[in-house]
């Protein structure tokens, strides 16, 4: 009798887990649709800017236009240091999502530091944050509450420092590292080279039709102003990318909780019901044990 008690306690315990879980589902699913119409139209206007970025970088590339020079594009080739940013969730539930960055971010400080360069990480997110302090490798800057709610302003002084180092020469390079959203059921892992500006792809041989004018009064500050509000964009989006790609994340996570918490479930109630059948079986045996025994 208390095994079935128990195996009743077990049923009870797994249900209510199925109820949060499914809630929770619920509750992403309803995130993931707002995330992701923001990300939705936040990408269009990145991958335009990234375009006309690129465009000007070819213009001083191959054009050599107004004669311009901006560390923006410079071609460092050994880089002395340079900085790391990561987003990741500031929750968790949400499957292999936060240690695909954490595993991404691991892998580029391992090939920098074969290349004898210093790096500096700055980590945006709870869970990327608390795994790096664990591991005692130091943080330069963190927040805690920027992934979960996107804000322009923050997220701008929070990368500025990062900028000015690179314009100052303190540093040789900026990268964005984030999981990203692909669409409801995949995550995409990103790491963005966003400063300098990457030459290297560039084919002065290409013809192409533009109406990007670039004149000799378009001195290097202007540039550089411009670059910054480049960057600091990319920043908000990794940002806005990154929330939709959890919300995707965690509804699959609560939805495969929730599947294997039915399953449990049913396993239960089958172990459940063999258990009163064998109770009532030796019941009914001492019943009749019991009645031969009196004759």
């Amino acid at each position: 009798m208390a095994n079935l008690k128990e195996i009743q306690r077990q049923i009870k315990s797994v249900s209510n887990t199925q109820k949060t879980t499914r809630a929770m589902k619920l509750v992403s699913t309803a995130k993931l649709r707002r995330a992701q119409e923001l990300a939705t139209r936040s990408r269009l206007f990145a991958e335009k800017t990234n375009q006309v970025i690129a465009e000007i970088a070819m213009r001083i590339k191959c054009q050599k236009v107004g004669g311009i020079e901006s560390r923006a594009f410079a071609d460092i080739v050994a880089p002395k240091m340079v900085d790391i940013i990561f987003v990741t969730a500031d929750k968790g539930l949400c499957g292999g999502f936060n240690m695909q960055t954490i595993k991404a971010v691991r892998k580029l400080m391992d090939e920098f530091k074969e290349k004898k360069t210093k790096v500096r990480i700055r980590g945006v997110g709870k869970k990327g944050i608390e795994f790096f302090k664990y591991n005692e490798i130091e943080l330069l800057d963190e927040v805690k509450d920027l992934s979960s709610a996107p804000d322009m302003q923050r997220s701008a002084e929070f990368i500025r420092t990062s900028i000015e180092d690179y314009y100052d020469g303190k540093i040789d390079g900026v990268h964005i590292i984030y999981n990203g959203y692909k669409n409801a059921l995949t995550q995409e892992l990103h790491v963005n080279h966003v400063l300098p500006v990457n030459v290297d792809n560039i084919d002065c041989n290409e013809t192409k039709q533009s109406m990007l004018e670039i004149e000799a009064e378009d001195n290097e500050k202007m540039l550089n102003s411009l670059i910054e509000k480049y960057v600091e964009y990319n920043m908000y989006y990794a940002l806005i990318d990154s929330v939709a790609a959890e919300h995707s994340a965690r509804m699959q996570a609560m939805d495969a909780a929730t599947n294997n918490a039915q399953e449990m479930v049913k396993t239960l109630n089958v172990k459940f019901n063999k258990a009163r059948q064998e109770a009532i079986t030796t019941e009914l045996i001492e019943i009749i044990s019991g009645v031969e025994s009196m004759k």
